[in-house]
């Protein structure tokens, strides 16, 4: 069964919120509404929303307030934010675009338009997730390829003096330090063959390592 599109609805009038609601349920998205901007940002902590519709003026936190603290958080900056207002002059528009607003829809809101808007505002957010996922895919590999390559140069040093010494050793006819060479030679080959997976890592897969932390996973 497909996920649902998460909608959060901020609005302080009852009616209001209450159509909301039942229109983009209707339009098969998965909603919460919540009455003012602080009930908003309490919801984020447990609800990711792609969209977040927002009446301008509200108690206790309006539409724009919310916004300005939506767009300064790291983990929600790339939420679609449309503020629904019946303010009309340019001014009030270009301040809720400076804080942060994707949109905006004037009241009285007409139901079709609205969720058309909501439906581009999903797909920005699934684009923007995309390009993020990408870019870290090729931070990832641009790291492993650099990895790589470091260790590489002294690997390759390594290697060779080993190389040298074994054979001095061999000379002096020494068969006690056989077994040392086996187990460093062993190691010097799994670390060249992870050089290698770092330095032609493509399709990077993030694994859990611990509780707290995360690895790339190889073959």
């Amino acid at each position: 069964m497909t996920e649902k599109d998460k909608i959060l609805i901020v609005e302080d009038e009852r009616d209001t919120r209450f159509i909301l609601d039942k229109l983009l349920t209707k339009n098969n998205f998965e909603v919460l509404a919540v009455n003012n901007g602080k009930e908003a940002l309490k919801a984020l902590e447990t609800y990711t929303p792609k969209v977040i519709l927002a009446d301008w003026t509200m108690p206790v936190m309006d539409g724009l307030e919310l916004c300005n603290q939506v767009k300064s958080d790291e983990r929600f900056k790339t939420l679609y934010f449309i503020i629904l207002t019946a303010r009309t002059s340019l001014r009030d528009r270009v301040t809720g675009l400076d804080v942060g607003a994707d949109d905006f829809l004037m009241k009285p809101i007409e139901n079709q338009e609205l969720v058309a808007r909501i439906r581009s505002g999903i797909r920005i957010y699934n684009l923007q997730r995309e390009l993020k996922t990408i870019e870290h895919s090729k931070a990832v590999v641009e790291l492993a390829c650099s990895i790589g390559h470091n260790i590489n140069n002294p690997l390759s040093s390594l290697k060779l003096a080993v190389s040298d010494l074994k054979d001095i050793v061999a000379a002096k006819n020494n068969n006690q330090t056989e077994e040392d060479f086996q187990i460093i030679q062993q190691s010097i080959e799994r670390i060249q063959t992870f050089v290698q997976q770092l330095i032609h890592l493509e399709n990077p897969q993030i694994i859990n390592y611990s509780d707290n932390s995360k690895m790339i996973k190889f073959d």
